[in-house]
């Protein structure tokens, strides 16, 4: 590597974010630029290690100490070209990952690990800043026609990779605007969507066709897809909200996070705040649910001015570092902070909600928490409730983020396509083609909830499957 002693001189830092009093003024992204000579420090950090085992982390096989060495020696459209081998759009997972290359970093046995994921994000930040992305356009056309239902990480990924070896392409968006939930479902703040949109212009000068406002199998006839286009891909993600059904679900107040965060987004975009418009200004907040999505609404709710907010998990909290099951180079299951979490939260842990209840006019004005403690038998988890842990949270808004179930089933259902007992759609490792001649899925809709970086990866090889299949064999990697 290019600085052989690095990880012994330089300690890791963290990504700069701008001041919490400030960011949670605006909208903007919270990240702030990385200055080139610090950030070429934490690159350096990048050992000479033999085996790299963040390959082995990154589903898409990102190759990491490639572009670490070229930044540090200054080297930046080398590391954009050496970045774009493997991932479609760096700018994504350099904002949204969590890093599993991090956790599996070889520094990171017994130190703090390469702060791989910020050197991605600079890397393509300077790409786009120096004007290196251009739309690559295929000179050779085939003349198969490809529709892509969904268009979330993992139907732009394998939309574009077909495009580029001379297919034509059609997504099909149900939503007014491209993107999926990198549009609807991630906050403005945690990736400003003029990233998504200056992506999407590359797509549309490659050749990529994009229709919105159609949701196949009800304005789009899914019969006519078949028809017309020589492959249908399903990449339409995993949408089927997890639920709480106990005792006060139907007041007023409590929301589904994928009702809560998609309507302020839409305001971030331009549009005016419909009459049912869901706001914690003033309120006092309870999300339910401890992941991302929690945290995506805790940001949000605080900058919308709520009042107050509790994030309650159900799980206990995590150790500060590795307990002894959970060894190098597995995900480190470990206490973590989110922007979101520095801006004002309390975050409770080990309880289970028993019931919503009413403030005599329909409306939720509190919820009966008690504590849990998790029981781990032969793998099986179970909770058992703490006799007289009975508590009560004020609450005028509940926002419920406790994931998702799989894809919602309606066009499924239609198509007649196999799925397993979660319910998510059976497709082939290899060829990635469903039980249906022609018809392929990739994605969260495959895999059920996953991470953006899973679905560019399954995006991409199944590009590589369908362009097998229409062409008898295909020089598009697939590494899934």
């Amino acid at each position: 590597m290019g600085k052989v002693t690095g990880f012994i001189e330089f300690r890791r830092e963290k990504q700069p974010y701008r001041p919490v009093k400030k960011r949670l003024r605006d909208w903007n992204q919270v990240m702030e630029p990385w200055p080139v000579e610090p950030l070429k420090e934490q690159a350096a950090r990048c050992m000479d290690c033999g085996i790299p085992f963040c390959h082995q982390g990154c589903p898409l096989g990102n190759l990491i100490p490639d572009w670490n060495d070229l930044v540090y020696r200054d080297q930046w459209h080398d590391a954009i070209n050496r970045l774009h081998e493997t991932n479609n759009f760096p700018e994504f997972t350099g904002t949204l990952c969590p890093a599993p290359c991090e956790g599996s970093c070889v520094l990171g046995i017994n130190d703090d690990p390469v702060s791989i994921k910020s050197v991605e994000l600079s890397i393509i930040e300077k790409a786009w800043e120096n004007g290196w992305i251009k739309p690559e356009i295929s000179e050779n056309k085939t003349g198969k026609k490809i529709a892509i239902v969904g268009s979330g990480p993992a139907g732009l990924a394998a939309a574009q990779q077909l495009v580029r070896v001379g297919h034509d392409v059609t997504v099909f968006e149900r939503d007014d605007r491209v993107g999926g939930l990198l549009r609807y479902g991630i906050p403005e703040f945690k990736m400003e969507k003029k990233r998504l949109d200056r992506r999407l212009q590359q797509l549309i000068e490659e050749g990529i066709l994009f229709k919105t406002n159609c949701e196949v199998g009800k304005n789009i006839s899914i019969e006519d897809l078949r028809k017309d286009y020589d492959a249908l891909l399903l990449t339409g993600g995993a949408c089927e909200s997890r639920d709480l059904q106990v005792g006060g679900r139907d007041l007023n107040g409590i929301h589904q996070a994928m009702e809560y965060l998609p309507m302020q987004n839409k305001v971030c975009e331009g549009e005016k705040m419909s009459n049912n418009f869901i706001n914690a200004k003033g309120k006092h907040v309870v999300i339910i649910g401890g992941g991302d999505t929690g945290a995506d609404c805790l940001g949000t709710a605080n900058r919308q001015g709520a009042k107050s907010v509790h994030q309650l998990e159900i799980l206990p909290k995590p150790p500060n570092l590795r307990a002894e099951d959970n060894p190098w180079p597995e995900w480190p299951r470990i206490f973590r902070t989110a922007s979101a979490h520095e801006e004002g939260v309390e975050r409770v842990y080990s309880v289970s909600t028993k019931k919503f209840i009413d403030d005599g006019k329909g409306n939720v004005k509190a919820l009966q928490i008690t504590t849990v403690e998790m029981k781990n038998l032969n793998g099986q988890i179970s909770f058992e409730e703490m006799k007289g842990s009975e508590e009560e949270i004020p609450c005028d808004l509940v926002l419920l983020a406790m994931g998702f179930l799989g894809p919602e089933k309606g066009m499924l259902e239609e198509l007649s396509v196999v799925r397993d007992n979660r319910g998510n759609v059976v497709a082939d490792k290899n060829t990635w083609m469903t039980n249906i001649e022609g018809v392929f899925s990739a994605g969260d809709m495959r895999r059920g909830q996953s991470l953006i970086v899973w679905a560019i990866a399954e995006g991409r090889s199944a590009a590589a499957g369908i362009d097998k299949y229409l062409m008898g064999e295909t020089d598009l990697p697939a590494l899934v």
